[in-house]
């Protein structure tokens, strides 16, 4: 009996002795000072940025290789510049009816591709890759005329992403054979959110994930404060750390539209490379920028280039009836002068 209780008075020091040192390293990783890792490179013909709060002694080499992978197979899937992407396989199909089993990433990005043309009454359409290429803003390269009307109207007849069947088996295909897709305007956005997926994996809570302007924000920054993102003044001779506004963002996404970086002049004229699905042309109703925050950057980026297409009063309309979505809309006034047309809930500082 006593060599009983002499082994369990062992076995409890133990197991005591376990616990303390258990809680010893929780509490010591947690006073573990912590540092911002930066990251960045190109991808999608642009440039990202990476923020991070990690421990002190956390690599940043690996994480690094990681992303970058990453980024190159979201390119691989959606770049209309690779001739070997699955967009440009698909494109290629000059058929009706022919089945095209997307990868999980393009197949992910089609439904939401649907989802926006459907909820902005196809403001916002993945298939103007015809007339992207016919005004020089696509992989053809600039163009030293204007096209004219018959142009316009032949490119238009194959726009229309309700002409692509997306089946329950998960394949789809063309309705009409002449479509081809350009997502240039929520890949960069889907790529941002499958960075953020991929720090959240690998255990990171508090990071800021930007690609080419469009941002996730997830946690803090390191000194316990909101993620503050720029939007950049809407104007075409600012600079791009130029702030117009900065928005306050925690578990946020963020993604802004404008027709101040990409257009040209002709005949004194200047056009921009957003284009208005319903005219085949370069939209012109005074909208200069469009910032959206909603949950996931896909949704944000796709819905600010609809916006900058449907304009101040319907684009405010539209973004006060979803939930978890709010925007800041910048008109320019025939002065010259900026105003501001922000959602019920948008919040700047």
């Amino acid at each position: 009996m006593a060599l009983f209780l002499f082994y369990s008075q062992c076995n409890f020091i133990r197991m005591t002795i376990r616990a303390l040192v258990v809680m010893m390293a929780l509490v010591c990783t947690a006073c573990l000072p912590q540092k911002e890792m930066r990251l960045g490179g190109a991808t999608m013909g642009t440039t990202y940025h990476i923020k991070v709060v990690a421990g002190w002694f956390t690599s940043d080499t690996d994480l690094q290789a990681r992303i970058d992978q990453r980024l190159a197979e979201i390119n691989r899937s959606m770049s209309t510049y690779d001739p070997d992407s699955e967009i440009s396989r698909f494109n290629r199909i000059h058929e009706t009816d022919t089945p095209f089993t997307p990868s999980d990433d393009f197949a992910a990005v089609l439904r939401v591709a649907a989802e926006l043309h459907r909820l902005t009454e196809g403001a916002w359409d993945g298939t103007l890759d015809p007339l992207i290429n016919l005004w020089g803003f696509g992989r053809k390269g600039p163009t030293d005329t204007l096209p004219n009307e018959d142009a316009i109207q032949t490119a238009l007849s194959n726009v229309g992403f309700d002409r692509i069947r997306m089946d329950a088996s998960g394949t789809i295909a063309k309705r009409d054979a002449a479509l081809t897709l350009d997502l240039a305007s929520i890949a960069k956005g889907y790529g941002v959110d499958a960075i953020a997926r991929l720090l959240a994996k690998n255990g990171f809570n508090d990071y800021l994930v930007e690609i080419g302007g469009e941002v996730v924000a997830r946690g803090r920054r390191r000194d316990g404060n909101p993620w503050m993102v720029g939007i950049n003044r809407p104007d075409r001779s600012a600079a791009l750390d130029d702030v117009y506004k900065a928005v306050p963002l925690i578990d946020r996404a963020m993604a802004t539209s404008g027709d101040y970086r990409i257009f040209f002049r002709k005949g004194g004229r200047i056009y921009s490379h957003i284009l208005d699905p319903r005219t085949g042309r370069p939209v012109e109703n005074g909208v200069v920028s469009a910032t959206v925050v909603a949950a996931n950057c896909t949704v944000a980026d796709g819905l600010a280039t609809a916006l900058m297409v449907m304009g101040s009063q319907k684009g405010i309309d539209l973004v006060n009836r979803l939930e978890g979505v709010e925007c800041l809309i910048v008109v320019r006034q025939s002065d010259g002068r900026f105003v501001d047309h922000p959602s019920r809930g948008f919040v700047i500082r």
